[in-house]
């Protein structure tokens, strides 16, 4: 019975849970304008066409000196890209990368920030889709912790995020999603968790002053 009572309470905290992630994703878009940053990166995945033409929007506004394309399908050529952008030519070839190296969000951060300490960047806006960018601003903040990162969620035209429980497909994608973002979560917590233990165990420095 005491197990009964423990399974239920995980799954009524796992539940709340789900529903306070997706309605922070509801109220994630329209986003504002954000403030003007070194960089911008665009992050592939479902509805890439939305985020990398978003992105190329806030480069055109000033917003970033360059933008980022990162998980590009090695098949795509950069004029695939520009078209789906929507890019003025000038701009696009001037000051638009394209990463092929990413598969995932971690690779995501990982392709990231390899172009960011490149640039030598200290801030980023960070485009992708309104249910991925939680678990993506996690993942570059790990990459990142110096960078000063700016989310900008794109609406998902196939997701309805205000009556997402209503299709199989929306439930779907926001069920995996929100465990994707847990296990990232968790994840980071336990390192966090690993450097303070770290920071105790080691031994205090001496003030004592030196003798010759």
């Amino acid at each position: 019975m005491r197990t009964l009572a423990v399974l239920l309470v995980l799954a009524l905290i796992w539940t709340a849970g789900l529903f306070a992630f997706a309605e922070r994703v509801r109220r994630s878009t329209p986003a504002p304008q954000p403030e003007a940053a070194d960089g911008i990166v665009a992050l592939t995945g479902a509805g890439s066409n939305e985020r990398i033409a978003a992105g190329m929007r806030l480069l055109e506004a000033g917003l970033g000196d360059r933008m980022l394309i990162s998980g590009v399908n090695r098949e795509a050529s950069r004029e695939d890209i520009r078209n789906v952008s929507r890019a003025v030519q000038l701009l696009y070839d001037c000051c638009v990368d394209l990463g092929f190296e990413a598969a995932d969000t971690f690779g995501n951060a990982q392709e990231t920030a390899g172009w960011v300490r490149a640039r030598r960047y200290d801030s980023l806006i960070v485009v992708t889709a309104d249910y991925h960018i939680p678990r993506a601003m996690l993942e570059l903040g790990s990459a990142l912790p110096q960078t000063r990162l700016t989310a900008f969620p794109v609406a998902t035209p196939s997701l309805d995020a205000e009556r997402w429980w209503r299709t199989t497909g929306g439930a779907r994608l926001m069920v995996t999603e929100y465990m994707k973002y847990l296990a990232i979560f968790g994840r980071e917590a336990l390192r966090r968790l690993d450097r303070t233990s770290e920071s105790s165990a080691a031994p205090p420095a001496s003030a004592e002053p030196k003798t010759s």
